[in-house]
């Protein structure tokens, strides 16, 4: 386990709001709402190993949830909201079952990474696009299957989503894949077991799942295994983005997130 790269911000009586980003981005993904929310709450967002300034080969197996624990336990906060975008969704649910003490609740926007399940046809199709590219050494390729996949979508054509918000992913997603082909190897991940799919029963926080219509299938399926194995859990569906909902209406989801944390 190791300390990673962060922002941190002291204001306000509330218990700190951790922000942990989606695996086609890096904390820089939750720059519409950082300025709003540091100026008077307690909010920490992380670069995951592998991601953004977290960016030192590891000297051994990574644990994403560990090193979110070793973090926060460096930064002093002993209980938290976690909000995990994407695989940072799958992060924090790990976290709140590694470390029940420490969460408070749950905002998964949306759920991904461990949390999915099922390779439906557009995330097979996606995969194929991505591990194509890999292959022929095509970094800029690789990068733009993410963004038809995850933040386009595949009901939507780009002209439908903000140039901002697309090259703000292009940049963050070309250094994920910058920085993993310059490490010696790639890593082991430490996998939970039983993973948390398995063991949802457990996770006793109150939960929020936000969803874009326009996300993969593969997503909407794990939210749908999420919303029958949580015992605490409520869904919001948004109509008009894909997998990036809080990029792609940052006010929005700033209201959302507030209303949250105040229930």
């Amino acid at each position: 386990m190791s300390l990673l790269a962060h922002d941190h911000a002291v204001h306000g009586d509330g218990l700190p709001i951790v922000l942990i980003h989606a695996g086609v981005a890096d904390r820089r993904m939750w720059d519409p709402q950082w300025e709003r929310l540091a100026a008077d709450h307690h909010v920490v967002r992380l670069d995951l190993h592998g991601f953004g300034e977290s960016a030192t080969p590891p000297d051994g197996p990574v644990s994403h949830p560990g090193d979110v624990r070793e973090t926060l336990a460096h930064l002093g906060v002993e209980r938290c909201h976690l909000v995990g975008a994407s695989f940072g969704a799958g992060v924090a649910v790990e976290v709140a079952l590694t470390a029940p003490d420490l969460v408070a609740s749950l905002l998964l926007c949306p759920p991904g990474g461990s949390l999915l399940a099922a390779r439906t046809d557009d995330f097979a199709a996606f995969a194929e696009a991505e591990n194509s590219a890999l292959a022929a050494g095509d970094l800029d390729a690789a990068v733009e299957a993410n963004i038809a996949a995850w933040v386009v979508g595949p009901t939507r054509d780009p002209a439908e989503v903000g140039h901002d918000v697309q090259d703000a992913v292009r940049r963050m997603q070309r250094q994920v894949f910058d920085i993993q082909e310059n490490w010696p190897a790639a890593p082991d991940e430490v996998e939970l077991d039983p993973p948390a799919l398995q063991r949802l029963a457990s996770v006793t926080v109150p939960v929020l799942l936000l969803v874009g219509a326009h996300d993969l299938a593969t997503t909407h399926d794990a939210a749908e295994r999420l919303c029958a194995g949580l015992p605490d859990v409520r869904r919001v569906d948004w109509p008009d983005v894909a997998h990036l909902p809080s990029l792609e209406r940052p006010d929005r989801f700033h209201e959302l997130l507030l209303d949250w944390i105040a229930d």
